[in-house]
C-alpha cells in the first residue's frame, strides 16, 4: 500500500463546497456545450465546459480569487505576488482589482504577448524574466520577503485547488453523472480539484489527466509514485510547462486520479484548430490537451458520457497562424521526399 494515497490530505469536498459559495458571484458559470460531429467521431455523449469563457479566460480566476478573498486586511496591506506563464497572472491580476489589492507577476519573458499585456491591462506590474536561466519561484520568494507581500503560487497551495475544483463541480452539476472526465495538467491544481470534485458527485466517474508528452512529468510521478520532474519542458502548452506536481497536488492526484494521458504538441495543435473550425469556441493549446486526448482515440470511450474541460482560452492568434503554417510546409516537404 502507498501511504502517500492514504494520509490525510490537504483539500477536501467540503473546501470546494465553501469556495464555490465564496467565489460564486464573481466567476463566470460557464457553458457546456456539445457537437454532433464530437459524438460521432468518438462514439460517445461529449460535454464541454467552457472555461475558456471564463473571466480572464480561463479557469484561474476560481483559485486566485478563493485564495485571495480569504486574506485579512491585514495580510493583504504589503500587496501579492505571483509567478505564471499567463493564465494564473492575468487572475491574479483581476482578482486584485476586484478585490482591491496591489498585484505583482513575475512571467517568462518568452510568455504569449496577449498573456502578457492582459495582466497589465488588468493593474498589475509585471516583472520579466529568462526561464533559461532563471528561477521564478526565487524571483517571487525574494520580492516578497523584501515587500512583506503574500505569495500566490499557480497550483500548490489548498486554495487554490479547492477554487479550481469548483469548475468540475459546476460541469457535473449542469450535465448529470459522468463515466469519464478529462482535465489538463500542469501543476495539477486544476486536476487534484476536479477529481475530488467528481469523487462526490459523480462516484463512478474516471478522472484522467492529460499533459504535453515533452513534459509528462505528472504521468511518470503517477505511474511511479514517487515526484518527478521535467525541466524547463519545450511544448506549445505554455500553461503545462510546470517542472513537477506539487507537494500539496501531487498527493491528491495519487489519491483521487484514475488515470494520465499525454499527447504530442503536433496533437495538440490539430486539436485546437478543430474545435475553432467545428465548435467555433477559441480554446489555446494547453485548453485542448482534455480534448486532444479524446479526439485522437487516447481513450476508450464508446456509448460513455465524457466530460472534458477546456481549461483555457487566453491564445496569441498570430502565433497560431504561423504555427499551422510551419505544420503544414514541413508535410509538404516530407511529401516531396
Amino acid at each position: 500500500m502507498n501511504p502517500q494515497r492514504e494520509a490525510p490530505l490537504a483539500v477536501d469536498f467540503d473546501d470546494i463546497a465553501r469556495a464555490h459559495e465564496r467565489i460564486v458571484r464573481d466567476v463566470r458559470r460557464t457553458p457546456v456545450q456539445t457537437s454532433s460531429a464530437v459524438d460521432s467521431l468518438c462514439g460517445a455523449q461529449v460535454f464541454f465546459k467552457c472555461e475558456n469563457l471564463q473571466r480572464a479566460g480561463a479557469f484561474k480566476i476560481r483559485g486566485a480569487l478563493n485564495a485571495m478573498a480569504r486574506l485579512t486586511r491585514n495580510e493583504a496591506r504589503n500587496g501579492v505576488v505571483a509567478f505564471s506563464s499567463g493564465n494564473h497572472a492575468q487572475a491574479v491580476a483581476l482578482a486584485g482589482g476586484m478585490l482591491g489589492i496591489e498585484t505583482s507577476i513575475v512571467m517568462p519573458s518568452s510568455a504569449p504577448a496577449v498573456k502578457i499585456e492582459a495582466t497589465l491591462g488588468y493593474g498589475a506590474t509585471v516583472i520579466r524574466y529568462d526561464p533559461a536561466r532563471e528561477s521564478r519561484e526565487e524571483i517571487a520568494a525574494k520580492i516578497a520577503r523584501e515587500r512583506g507581500a503574500i505569495l500566490i503560487p499557480p497550483f500548490d497551495h489548498p486554495h487554490i485547488v479547492a477554487g479550481q475544483g469548483t469548475a468540475a463541480k459546476e460541469l457535473i452539476e449542469q450535465t448529470g453523472g459522468l463515466d469519464a472526465l478529462l482535465v489538463p495538467c500542469g501543476g495539477g491544481g486544476l486536476l487534484s480539484g476536479s477529481a475530488i470534485a467528481a469523487r462526490r458527485l459523480s462516484a463512478h466517474c474516471r478522472v484522467i489527466g492529460v499533459e504535453p508528452s515533452a513534459g509528462d512529468d505528472a504521468n511518470r510521478s503517477f505511474r511511479s509514485g514517487r515526484l518527478q520532474q521535467v525541466h524547463n519542458p519545450d511544448t506549445i502548452a505554455d500553461g503545462a510547462r510546470t517542472s513537477s506536481l506539487g507537494r500539496i497536488t501531487f498527493p491528491l492526484v495519487l489519491r483521487y486520479v484514475d488515470d494520465m494521458l499525454t499527447v504530442d504538441d503536433r496533437t495538440l495543435l490539430d486539436t485546437m484548430f478543430f474545435i475553432w473550425e467545428r465548435m467555433k469556441l477559441l480554446v489555446e493549446p494547453t485548453g485542448a490537451l482534455g480534448a486532444a486526448a479524446l479526439l485522437h482515440g487516447r481513450l476508450a470511450c464508446k456509448g460513455m458520457r465524457v466530460g472534458v474541460i477546456l481549461s483555457g482560452g487566453n491564445v496569441d492568434l498570430g502565433w497560431a497562424l504561423d504555427a499551422r503554417a510551419r505544420t503544414q510546409k514541413a508535410l509538404d516537404a516530407g511529401a516531396q521526399h
